[in-house]
């Protein structure tokens, strides 16, 4: 069988950089590489001077390549359970630069409106959440908080996604059993699946990674530490790349727990401890967007991944608020999950979610 698509080089850079101010010691947590590398590599291409130097620092040099791979990920497909919005709000009165409306427009699900900031500016943050939620098919339905949307909002940039698969093969319900997890704050069991079946496998810098399947080339990657402190390292672009590389098929003994996860979080701080800090301030050089001075107000992300025998389903969204600015064995291996683990949800060569599980929330048994 054909391994799937690795992600690109710079996808995983960026990947691994943002997950790392994101983590948390002890914390579980989710969120979408695809959603957010898509904002930061619209406004970087529409951004001029320091203000780009410093997005492209973040999401790579080449960014019509990286959005087209990312456009590749969320790609329509018969029979594939995926929604998308690329979604481009100006102030009516905003004058756009048309090479970054038509770069809007050439991505996936997009949808170029005009609103009306000054004159009801609540009415545009109801219907854009309503927007998102229909996306995300109820997931994600508040993505702008009350008062995020005001009179001085300018321009408004949304990606939202919603993305079902169900693995090649379901776990066995009856296999399911409460097994020991430990958790930072202690032993404690959970309901754990089990399968024994050959499946992509590699062995890496002290991680080891199996991948589950599904149809239209998804995948959720699972990413375990060799130490077994109760926090994992950081696991680092170089590290996903050699475990990426790596992959073969391999007969393994897998013990997974099913698990729920939800992050809702503001990204300007993280994103200042990786050096984008004009975007956010009266230095911003947004040019190639419009020729009125702007700045980001604003930038907010949701998701949601849930995981149990049949498969995984996930959602994210993601808003910048912009105003106006001054080795293989032969028998299988085992890959128990029973300590902190890490995870993406992959299509092609996105990862369209990622993230850690450092203590379970079963969200139920598949129905």
């Amino acid at each position: 069988m054909r391994l799937s698509t690795a992600p690109r080089t710079d996808h995983l850079a960026f990947a691994a950089a943002v997950d790392r101010v994101l983590t948390r010691t002890g914390g579980s947590h989710v969120w979408s590489p695809y959603s957010v590398a898509t904002v930061l590599s619209l406004l970087a291409s529409g951004a001029r001077e320091r203000t780009r130097e410093q997005l492209v620092a973040l999401v790579g040099e080449d960014l019509r390549g990286h959005l087209e791979a990312l456009d590749d990920a969320a790609a329509p497909e018969e029979g594939l359970e995926l929604s998308a919005l690329n979604g481009l709000y100006p102030h009516q009165d905003l004058p756009l630069r048309p090479g970054f409306e038509e770069l809007v427009r050439a991505r996936v699900a997009a949808e170029v409106e005009p609103a009306d900031f000054r004159g009801d500016a609540e009415g545009v943050r109801k219907r854009i959440n309503e927007r998102v939620s229909r996306v995300t098919h109820g997931l994600i339905d508040e993505l702008l908080p009350a008062g995020t949307i005001h009179s001085d909002v300018r321009f408004l940039l949304v990606n939202a996604l919603w993305v079902t698969m169900a693995w090649t093969r379901p776990f066995e319900s009856d296999l399911t059993s409460q097994r020991p997890f430990r958790a930072p704050g202690g032993r404690r069991k959970v309901a754990t699946m089990h399968r024994t079946e050959r499946l992509p496998y590699a062995r890496a810098r002290g991680w080891s990674m199996v991948s589950l399947e599904g149809g239209h080339e998804l995948s959720l990657d699972l990413f375990l530490a060799d130490d077994e402190a109760s926090t994992p390292p950081p696991l680092g672009a170089d590290d996903l790349g050699a475990l990426y590389a790596g992959r073969k098929q391999q007969q393994v003994e897998l013990a997974l727990p099913r698990f729920s996860v939800e992050t809702d979080t503001s990204l300007l701080e993280p994103l200042g401890e990786l050096g984008v800090r004009d975007a956010a301030s009266d230095l911003a050089r947004f040019d190639g967007i419009s020729e009125a001075p702007l700045k980001v107000d604003a930038m907010l992300h949701q998701s949601v991944l849930r995981v149990d025998e049949k498969g995984a389903e996930g959602a994210a969204a993601t808003a910048a608020v912009m105003v106006m600015s001054a080795a293989v064995p032969t028998r299988p291996v085992r890959f128990t999950a029973d300590r902190p683990f890490v995870f993406a949800l992959r299509r092609r060569g996105a990862l369209l979610f990622l993230g850690r599980v450092s203590d379970p929330v079963d969200p139920g048994p598949a129905e």
